[in-house]
């Protein structure tokens, strides 16, 4: 019997937002980041508007993390629009990804104090 591959939904992650999908907004995901899932850490490229996974450094805004991706979207070869979370909400640690340059705790942390100063508590555990 084959194992099922689990893929990551917004409730392993997001544990509360703020009421009328609030929290929410419609964004457009750069071509070139790739197969994204829920979860994904993201920041706005400041150019150019578009959201790309973020990353440790940068100072195009890549460094800057903002916001978190709540459905899953393939930019392999095209932009996507995409959903993302953008504001007043709870987030646990362990449903979140992040880009690959973020790749310690210090980085981490240093995305998750991101993601806080806009709103987006990321909580440890569930």
């Amino acid at each position: 019997m084959a194992l099922l591959e689990t893929a990551i939904v917004a409730s392993d992650w997001l544990k509360s937002e703020d009421g009328s999908y609030r929290s929410r907004d419609t964004a457009i995901i750069a071509s070139g980041s790739g197969k994204l899932v829920s979860g994904t850490v993201l920041a706005k490229v400041t150019a150019t508007g578009k959201y790309v996974p973020a990353a440790a450094s940068g100072s195009d805004g890549s460094q800057t993390a903002v916001a978190v991706l709540l459905f899953p979207v393939d930019t392999t070869s095209a932009d996507a629009k995409a959903v993302i979370v953008s504001r007043h909400a709870i987030a646990s640690h362990a449903g979140l990804t992040y880009g690959a340059t973020i790749n310690d705790a210090t980085k981490r942390a240093a995305a998750n104090a991101q993601l806080g100063a806009v709103g987006i508590i990321v909580r440890q555990g569930a």
